[in-house]
């Protein structure tokens, strides 16, 4: 029989009022002739466009004239080449061209879920048996882009969940671009990406052992120049989008965080970043930090990325290197075992990995840790976020997917200090999608990026259905005790008989 489990009497739903201002750009000739027709206008109807716009936009973003500015400084080399001295503009003609080159984007006008769940780090002037969360959310918007987004929840001492209402505005965050790369580990993760030998060999033989992007640009920049062949062009391009998957992104202080919005940055990562696993991660020293693995999508590239924060305003982003560094589904554990930092991860598409490193960074030599066992899960299994550490064992949520691609919710049970030895399994799901939870963006589809425990309950936020999020709980003595007989189950059902008679 199934575990019994118990939904709470929430649900988180997309808000397509929630939009961020972002730069539109239709090309360089279209865009030439905008500029033309804005400062062939007169600086008294300038003003009477703009004066208005700001206005009505100002409510809507917390700062439109910053950003408005930003989007017209972006388009400085075509004021070069249309003979236009920038600096001499006014701050209306500014403002009024850098409108024209913006667009509002819903983030949630498509779907809010695919949640995890980690404590907050401020844990002031909370009462016994309550906790302060972060929960992350995967947020898709026009175009099927996803980006990450957060709110703040609070979990009282009976484990009622209370969501903190949303901020009125969403900022982007400023991209910080100080990485020094490794020429190895970054010309490795290169060739995996397809990116031309030719171009590879030729880039690496101009460069140190480590090296800064300012340098690896100019270099492509001077290599482009004497490049006749656009494809051969393209392939430059294609090493500086790398080097763009590696940033840090800060927000402002004034935020709320459910105003941050992690939206796509890099070329390898424009059709959505996927996904995100956060895990609060305890260091041998005691202290923490906060890390996120997520997948980045560029429309045909898979790339797994790793994100890292102490605060949730700054956050440092790299790709993942390696052999278990593919596909989708890596959740890193929340310390070190054995020394090691510990990776679950799904490369195959089908089967649950396990990895060890000594770089959080860089994971090799994967080894299958759980393959598809019950008809729920034949399909594939793969983890619902980081493994949650418990007296008798590192609990995972999985997912498994069976006939007519329905996502199910299981869990399973590894050894605490060698966690490549899988102790316990559900042998039914955990969570599966009622009549209330079929319908939506993709159907029949439950699916965690995080689970938390509070008060000796395993609490769960979950996707329905590709569309929202809502939440579960189930006692963690109670699951603890369901491997163990499951186990027991498993160990004195008989085994089938040999149908062949002897002769």
């Amino acid at each position: 029989m199934r575990l019994s489990i118990e939904r709470k009497p929430i649900r988180v739903n997309p808000d397509p009022k929630r939009v961020i201002a972002r730069f539109f750009f239709n090309g360089n000739d279209r865009a030439k002739e905008v500029i033309e027709r804005v400062m062939n206008i007169s600086e008294e109807v300038a003003f009477g466009i703009v004066s208005p716009l700001l206005q009505e936009y100002s409510k809507r973003h917390r700062n439109i004239t910053r950003v408005l500015n930003r989007h017209c400084s972006k388009l400085k080399p075509l004021f070069q080449e249309l003979n236009i001295d920038y600096d001499t503009l006014t701050v209306y003609r500014k403002l009024l061209i850098g409108s024209y080159f913006t667009h509002e984007y819903s983030i949630e006008s498509a779907a809010f879920f695919n949640p995890s769940i980690v404590e907050d780090p401020d844990q002031t002037e909370m009462e016994d048996g309550q906790k302060r969360v972060i929960i992350s959310f995967r947020a898709v918007g026009e175009g099927h882009i996803s980006s990450i987004t957060f709110r703040r929840a609070l979990i009282d001492k009976f484990n009622n969940i209370t969501i903190q209402p949303s901020g009125s505005y969403i900022d982007e965050a400023e991209i910080v671009r100080n990485a020094v790369y490794n020429k190895k580990l970054f010309f490795d993760k290169a060739a995996i990406t397809q990116i031309s030998i030719d171009v590879i060999s030729e880039l690496e033989s101009k460069l140190d052992h480590h090296f800064e992007y300012a340098n690896l640009r100019r270099i492509i920049l001077e290599s482009q120049r004497l490049q006749e062949n656009d494809m051969k062009r393209l392939e430059y391009d294609k090493v500086l989008w790398l080097a763009d998957s590696y940033y840090e992104i800060v927000f402002s202080l004034d935020t709320d965080i459910s105003d941050r919005v992690i939206f796509p940055i890099s070329e390898y990562e424009r059709k959505g970043i996927e996904d995100a696993r956060f895990v609060k991660f305890i260091n041998e020293d005691g202290s923490y930090v906060y890390y996120a693995t997520y997948t980045a999508y560029d429309g045909s590239l898979i790339m797994p990325k790793l994100l890292q924060t102490t605060d949730f305003y700054n956050f440092k982003i790299m790709p993942l290197y390696g052999a278990g560094a593919q596909n989708k589904n890596l959740a890193l554990f929340p310390r070190k075992v054995n020394g090691r930092y510990v990776m679950i991860s799904r490369i195959d598409g089908c089967n649950n990995y396990i990895m060890y490193s000594d770089k959080i960074n860089i994971w090799e030599k994967p080894i299958l840790l759980q393959q598809p066992k019950f008809s729920w899960e034949f399909i594939q299994i793969g983890n619902c976020g980081s493994p949650i550490e418990t007296k008798d064992g590192w609990i995972v949520i999985t997912h498994g997917v069976g006939p007519m691609r329905r996502y199910v919710l299981g869990a399973s049970l590894l050894k605490l200090d060698d966690p490549a030895i899988e102790i316990g399994r559900l042998r039914e799901p955990l969570l599966i999608p009622n009549s209330d939870e079929r319908e939506g963006y993709v159907p029949n589809v439950l699916y965690s990026c995080g689970a938390i425990v509070h008060n000796n309950k395993l609490i769960i936020p979950y996707g329905v259905s590709d569309s929202s999020t809502a939440f579960a709980e189930v006692c963690l003595d109670e699951l603890l005790k369901k491997f163990k007989e499951d186990v027991s189950e498993e160990m004195i059902k008989p085994k089938a008989k040999d149908s062949k008679q002897k002769a």
